[in-house]
């Protein structure tokens, strides 16, 4: 396995990588990776010749009181896991080398639409950072696939609309979300939770399945819904930022034609935000 920094390194590989017709499959992540993220790794195996990953902590995609200072940085752990699973090459950039130009001066890529609501209303700015810092990262390693969590469900749709609208040649893979054994959604995050807060982290899981039961059975009534888990987690603690359920397609409001809709939610425990989905299938 390989690890490099540099921009150009990076693309003399590729091109070697090309002359001999290989596949890449690509993974970019922000690092302290958990189980999610060696499963994308597992999953990128299966379809290329060549996987890389990028681990960089992208500041363009954190809010001004977010914890972009204290995201833990865990390279070591990190590159033993990857090389672990077979992962071909480990890309680190510098922010220098990837906005040149310092943050302020930096082309922004923006989806319309999707990126400004649901997590997007709450984190305004989060998914212009996100797409510009894909698109970025695509111009670099030039995959053929790519593999996102569907942990971050309104992500992994900005992304599918980046690669559409621009007319990008590869394929994007959404890899369902890896849980612990009490069904909390695997998240570098979770590492901010106390003790207590981590015993009480599962009741987003289990108040989303609730809701995601109530659908399939027939309910309709979407925002007493809503209320009513909204407030059983603030009771138990949270601090809810959002529950919605929407369109799994375009992530608007549900209609009448919809056959698959998805449960999004966002809430605190303490200073730490989780988020999890689901996706329900009607029946026809």
């Amino acid at each position: 396995m390989q690890v490099i920094k540099e921009v150009q390194a990076l693309r003399e590989l590729r091109r070697c990588w090309q002359m001999e017709a290989k596949t890449i499959a690509f993974v970019p992540t922000m690092g302290n990776l958990h189980e999610g993220h060696i499963q994308l790794a597992k999953e990128a195996k299966k379809v290329a010749d060549i996987v890389v990953v990028s681990i960089f902590v992208n500041p363009l995609q954190f809010g001004p009181d977010e914890d972009l200072d204290s995201y833990p940085k865990t390279l070591q752990q990190d590159q033993e896991a990857l090389e672990a699973v077979g992962v071909d090459l480990i890309f680190t950039p510098s922010a220098k080398a990837i906005y040149s130009r310092g943050l302020e001066n930096q082309t922004f890529v923006e989806v319309p639409g999707i990126s400004y609501m649901i997590c997007g209303a709450s984190r305004p700015g989060h998914f212009r950072g996100v797409a510009t810092i894909v698109c970025k990262l695509f111009n670099m390693v030039q995959p053929n696939h790519a593999f996102f969590g569907e942990k971050d469900f309104q992500q992994l749709q900005v992304i599918r609309a980046m690669v559409t609208d621009l007319s990008m040649n590869l394929q994007i893979h959404g890899v369902p979300t890896v849980r612990e054994s009490d069904g909390l959604a695997m998240s570098s995050r979770n590492n901010y939770l106390t003790t207590d807060q981590r015993a009480i982290a599962p009741q987003l899981y289990e108040n989303m399945m609730q809701i995601v039961d109530k659908v399939e059975l027939g309910r309709r009534d979407f925002s007493i819904i809503i209320k009513e888990h909204k407030q059983r987690l603030n009771d138990a603690g949270f601090k809810v930022d959002y529950i919605e359920i929407r369109s799994a397609d375009n992530l608007l409001q549900p209609g009448h034609e919809d056959e698959e809709l998805v449960v999004l939610m966002a809430a605190f425990l303490g200073k730490t935000r989780l988020i999890d989905n689901c996706c329900i299938r009607l029946n026809s």
